[in-house]
């Protein structure tokens, strides 16, 4: 099992007797979130799973991505091979004892564990614009796509609700223009081109019911925390879905957990792998939802670690509310590199006996500087361990194994049945259908603003029917003129109008471009 002390998690340690040292991750400290960084290949990933395994055994559930698919072995007890006993030998750390944590596996593709799902109305439009890639202006006309849905009472629950609903916005444009402003063709065209490409790569289904219920990565098994390990391989190949996807987690736990101040231990901890992705190209007012969220989810119990190669992928505002580090080795062969090995040991504990930035060029595999908080909330002075290894299996399990932990998991068959309930794109489509029927016989249509328009059948306006008495005092009062002249007229007349309707347009559309081209 987990090394456990009795203030935590013993996450790492160097030497023995009185010279020895110890780093404990105190369970009631977790909640001010942690940082672990270090280049590929240095031992993040046995950290990691070290420290959701210390968790789970503290009673503590725990969320985390596996992005390379060897988280899931925390699910099976583990045996430590010849090579491991050897170097646990050589670094003075006892063998941890042999353990199975308590698992359950999702997948938001349904393919290797339970669906993940999320309606598009509850991911809302400011993560939902991240994920398609949209810019300010194309941005804000998908706000109005989700405003007048609101406001008609059509609910956007999946993807072709979204699409149908762009797709009528995008056709009524002009009777929402007063109201809402201007919905520029180019801008619903972007939208729909970026959620084909969600499509494409699996997002479609991502969005649908039942959505996910928080409380189900909240629960223990037999004392012990629940670890929920989210396949995240074929998942990372969509870097923006997998990035949205995550932040509107910590979003929906922020939101639905009430306000517990700070407990012995946290109620959840959750795990940012690849943490990069988070950032990389986010607009100025997304970073600012992620540190609001970061800094106020600690009074809801919760817990954020943040997992990528190199601090300067985390902002400096987000990296400034991570009080527990963990500093795997970092190469120094470019400038970037220098920078970022500067960066990090300047944002950790000095120690009069170490150099850092020295040493974080040098660790070892398995080797790291940690710097946690004390039971005061201080950092602690950096040190140079040894990382504990886990008790349960390092590697990714079998398929036997993996259909084996679906079956028995404590929400097996609550999510692999999609609901498709009437919503926006149901609505929409009654809509068309029944316009489509009554428009032959009744004479009048509705006009998305609930309008009447005119139609074959209704009466014609009055410069139309002063043309047409015009035509019939011609024909009835014995005027000399044929029927063709008559046609010729009406027809040049026709000609004239049509003439003068698309100058007016091309005139609109000239100027529209000249002063309004920041408009939607």
């Amino acid at each position: 099992m987990a090394f456990l002390d009795d203030n935590g998690i013993l996450i790492g340690q160097h030497g023995t007797g009185t010279s020895s040292v110890r780093c404990v991750l105190r369970a009631d400290k977790a909640n001010r979130h942690g940082l672990i960084t270090g280049a590929t290949g240095t031992g993040k990933t046995i950290t990691l799973q070290s420290l959701a395994e210390g968790f789970s055994q503290l009673g503590v559930p725990v969320f985390m991505a596996d992005v390379k698919g060897d988280l899931t072995g925390i699910s099976q007890a583990g045996k430590i091979s010849e090579k491991l006993a050897a170097m646990l030998t050589q670094r003075a750390i006892d063998a941890p004892k042999s353990i199975a944590n308590p698992s359950t596996l999702w997948d938001v593709l349904g393919r290797d564990g339970h669906p993940v799902r999320a309606t598009v109305s509850d991911m809302g439009p400011l993560l939902l614009a991240r994920m398609l890639g949209l810019n300010d202006t194309q941005a804000g006309v998908l706000q109005l796509v989700f405003k007048i849905a609101d406001d008609d009472g059509l609910m956007l629950l999946d993807m072709k609700d979204l699409r149908a609903m762009c797709q009528h916005v995008g056709e009524h444009a002009s009777s929402y223009t007063t109201e809402y402003g201007n919905i520029s063709a180019a801008s619903i065209g972007a939208i729909q081109r970026g959620l084909l490409q969600i499509e494409e790569q699996g997002g479609s289904q991502f969005f649908g019911e039942p959505m996910l219920n928080i409380a189900d990565f909240m629960q223990t098994m037999d004392g012990q925390g629940v670890v929920n390990i989210l396949a995240a391989d074929q998942l990372l190949q969509s870097p923006r879905l997998y990035a949205t996807f995550l932040l509107w987690m910590l979003s929906e736990m922020f939101e639905a957990l009430p306000e517990v101040g700070d407990l012995d231990k946290p109620k959840l901890v959750f795990f940012f792998d690849e943490a990069h992705l988070l950032f990389k190209d986010a607009p100025a007012a997304l970073v600012e939802r992620i540190e609001l969220v970061v800094r106020l989810v600690r009074s809801k119990g919760v817990g954020v670690f943040f997992v990528t190669q190199n601090p300067l992928d985390i902002p400096d505002s987000v990296l400034a509310q991570l009080g527990n580090r963990v500093q795997h080795t970092l190469r120094a062969f470019t400038p970037r590199d220098q920078k970022a090995v500067k960066s990090a040991a300047d944002t950790m504990r000095a120690n009069p006996g170490l150099d850092i930035a020295t040493a974080i060029t040098e660790l070892a595999v398995g080797e790291a500087l940690v710097s946690l908080l004390d039971e005061q909330g201080r950092p602690s002075v950096t040190e140079r361990v040894y990382i504990c290894p886990p008790g349960s299996h390092i590697g990714p399990i079998t398929p036997t194994q993996r259909q084996t932990l679906r079956e028995q998991s404590l929400v097996a068959g609550v999510y692999e049945q999609t609901v498709d309930r009437e919503s926006a794109y149901e609505a929409l489509k009654g809509r068309a259908a029944q316009s489509a029927s009554n428009a032959p016989g009744s004479g009048v249509r509705n006009t998305p603003s609930g309008n009447p328009a005119s139609s074959p059948n209704s009466s014609p306006p009055q410069a139309e029917r002063g043309l047409l008495d015009s035509v019939g005092d011609m024909l009835l009062g014995g005027t000399r003129r044929s029927r063709a002249s008559v046609g010729e007229q009406l027809i040049k007349s026709a000609a004239s109008q049509i003439g003068r309707e698309v100058g007016k347009q091309i005139i609109r559309g000239v100027l529209g471009s000249l002063l309004g081209g920041g408009r939607r």
